[in-house]
């Protein structure tokens, strides 16, 4: 064999020996602790589209600005933060009517603005859904029901988590007569970005009995951890 394929062949095995894990010499046990968490919403986004109809797209606009106008005071009065309401750039677009054989006629122009509004006193997501329809909104979006800030119960899902793997490596190594003695290796897996729970609204015309109640459910968090517990010899 010549240097270069025993160099080579070298290589190969010193990198196979690499891959491969030393075993420990005392007696592990692995276990996997997962946690569910339940925690009620505090913060509600509420987004709303009015759609104008008119002959001309400045009376289309006009039609818009004063119902987004009008909500925005009443959210005013209802004690919402200016910063709290984000309102969309308007969107005018023509409307035509298509007959087969014809030229398509223009019967108008269609004028679209959407506002988004944070509310973090939850029992005024209704009383909010009515002002918006008194006030000329006619479309009621999604309902979006989320945390604030989620930092406490991220923690607290994942203190559970770790919680349960101990639990359950003492249940085991006590069954088999020993005790674990201390942590060997822990594999820790990400939490997933927590999803607000959301509801879809159908369009609502003008006028209609916004009376429905969109009651927030709770919000679940889950977490996981593997650990390798070193038992007691």
């Amino acid at each position: 064999m010549t240097k270069t394929l025993m160099a080579v062949a070298l290589g190969s095995l010193m990198s196979a020996f690499s891959g491969m894990v030393v075993a420990n010499d005392f007696p592990t046990l692995e276990t996997a602790g997962a946690a569910e968490l339940k925690v009620a919403p505090d913060t509600a986004v509420v987004e709303v589209e009015v759609v104008s109809k008119a002959a001309s797209p400045k009376d289309a606009k006009a039609l818009s600005d004063k119902a987004v106008a009008g909500f925005m005071n009443s959210l005013e009065a209802a004690g919402v933060a200016r910063e709290q309401i984000s309102s969309a750039n308007l969107m005018l677009n023509p409307e035509y009517r298509y007959e087969q054989n014809a030229e398509p006629q223009l019967l108008g122009f269609v004028a679209t603005r959407q506002v988004s509004v944070r509310l973090y006193e939850l029992d005024k997501v209704n009383a909010i859904l009515d002002a918006a329809l008194n006030d000329g909104i006619n479309r009621v979006g999604n309902i979006q029901f989320m945390l604030r800030d989620d930092k406490a119960a991220r923690a607290k899902v994942r203190e559970l988590a770790i919680k349960d793997a101990r639990s359950k490596a003492e249940s085991v190594a006590e069954g088999f007569g020993t005790e674990i003695e201390g942590v060997w290796n822990i594999r820790y897996f990400e939490q997933q970005p927590v999803r607000p729970v959301m509801f879809k609204a159908e369009a609502m015309a003008v006028n209609s009995d916004a009376a429905q109640s969109y009651q927030s459910g709770d919000i679940t968090l889950t977490d996981q951890v593997s650990v390798t517990y070193r038992l007691k010899q």
